[in-house]
């Protein structure tokens, strides 16, 4: 959300900004419908005005015992005015909300200006493994194994869904214990368990709504279920105005998150890339606009460092100022290599919002600086720390072997019973 008077102090800036995401300019029609409120307001406290100068002018004359009618006509004719300037004024003030809802986040002035075709590769880490044998996608894998099942699923619950069994489920789970360890003993990131429903004013403050209601699950007592768990842990703040002592606040939880992917029609039809239900791993910081960007990369290193570990080559996007999502000023896109698929696979998506969110949740806090006597709007920062079915899949992918057997890597391990591999037959060795 942007404020109008922003707006009014920074129209070519603001404009600028909304350009460089594709959106047309936005400050004439605002400001001139913002005029016209003005305009209609004045109107309105006039005629209030005079509705009471009136009222008085009636009491004195009745006082008097004067006539009155002309004045009671008046009075009738005046009030008969205020309806339709009201309701004017209420249909544009609405007008611009909607308006001001559905306006992305302007981008950093950092990122390269397109969409996705002008992304940017910021490094690579790790080598693609060679294999002597033809690699396969992580579905022949589970399917070979026994371990993974999308018949059966399709039939429970349609398309987009899989079944995990034995060392395959267990193995999704230890890598959910593993990120949530890494991030809450390494980087301070305290663990949080969530509900999985919310409310319309949750998925609003986080900016899913309205834009994003089609891809989304809803239920018929008019919640939600969650997309991502940055929804209920940045509404962790909502409505409330922090120290500036206790920031920045790191957060984390392990959830299934739920999908339509509406948009998705022919995409990754096989497999587990794109399903309506999965498991991730999310990092949500809250902190102040002056320790933003250093929180973005340090939550970019957090994830980072959950796929050094599990051995898996990966690359680090600058994503273009129009492949960023609405409530993102800047994103950085974790790509995990696929050998299956011979291509670089997104996993992660670190992303700075600003006050874009806390705006429309009113996060704020207590500057510790005496000159700054009023509460500010927090910055907001999430990021995936991992994805785990895509993790899995990367983690099958890299790690698999000529007789389709599966190497764990030697930090997963003791999740595992100190298990080395997933074998050919389907069990732990």
């Amino acid at each position: 959300m942007f404020d109008l008077k922003w707006i009014r102090e920074n129209k070519d800036f603001f404009d600028q900004g909304l350009q460089r995401r594709g959106v047309s300019s936005q400050s004439t029609s605002l400001l001139e419908m913002d005029e016209t409120i003005r305009t209609l307001q004045t109107e309105i406290q006039n005629i209030n005005e005079l509705r009471n100068t009136t009222a008085r002018k009636m009491g004195e004359l009745k006082k008097n015992g004067e006539d009155i009618t002309a004045l009671v006509q008046e009075g009738i004719r005046l009030k008969n005015l205020l309806p339709e300037l009201e309701e004017k004024e209420r249909t544009l003030q609405q007008k611009i909300l909607n308006i001001l809802a559905s306006l992305p986040n302007l981008p950093q002035e950092d990122l390269p200006v397109g969409d996705e075709t002008a992304n940017k590769e910021i490094k690579k880490e790790g080598n693609p493994p060679s294999f002597s044998f033809m690699p396969k996608q992580h579905f022949e894998l589970g399917e070979a194994l026994g371990l993974m099942d999308f018949e059966q699923a399709a039939y429970i619950s349609g398309a987009r869904f899989v079944i995990l069994k034995g060392p395959l489920a267990r193995l999704e789970r230890a890598l959910a214990s593993f990120m949530l360890d890494i991030h809450t003993r390494e980087f301070g990131y305290q663990e949080v368990s969530l509900p999985l429903l919310v409310k319309d004013d949750a998925l609003f403050g986080t900016g899913n709504l309205p834009k994003f209601s089609e891809d989304l699950f809803k239920t018929n007592s008019d919640h939600w279920l969650i997309p991502t768990a940055e929804v209920p842990l940045t509404n962790l703040v909502a409505q409330k105005i922090m120290e500036e002592s206790v920031l920045p606040l790191r957060l984390t939880a392990y959830t299934p998150c739920f999908r339509l992917e509406a948009g998705s029609a022919g995409r990754d039809t096989r497999g587990m890339l794109r399903q309506h239900q999965f498991g991730k791993v999310e990092l949500v910081s809250i902190t102040t606009p002056s320790q933003a960007s250093a929180e973005h990369e340090r939550m970019l290193m957090a994830a980072q460092t959950v796929l050094k570990r599990l051995e898996i080559p990966y690359r680090v996007m600058l994503l273009a100022t129009q492949d960023i999502s609405p409530a993102s000023q800047k994103t950085y896109d974790l790509e995990a290599w696929l050998p299956g698929q011979n291509c670089y696979r997104e996993i992660s998506s670190c992303s700075l919002c600003g006050s874009y969110q806390a705006r429309r949740m009113n996060a704020r806090y207590r500057p510790q600086d005496p000159l700054h006597k009023k509460p500010l709007f927090v910055s907001t920062l999430n990021g995936s720390g991992l994805a785990v079915g895509r993790a899995l899949i990367a983690l099958l992918e890299n790690h698999q072997q000529e007789d389709a057997s599966i190497l764990i890597p030697s930090a997963l391990r003791p999740y595992l019973n100190n298990a080395e591999k997933i074998t050919s037959h389907g069990t732990f060795e």
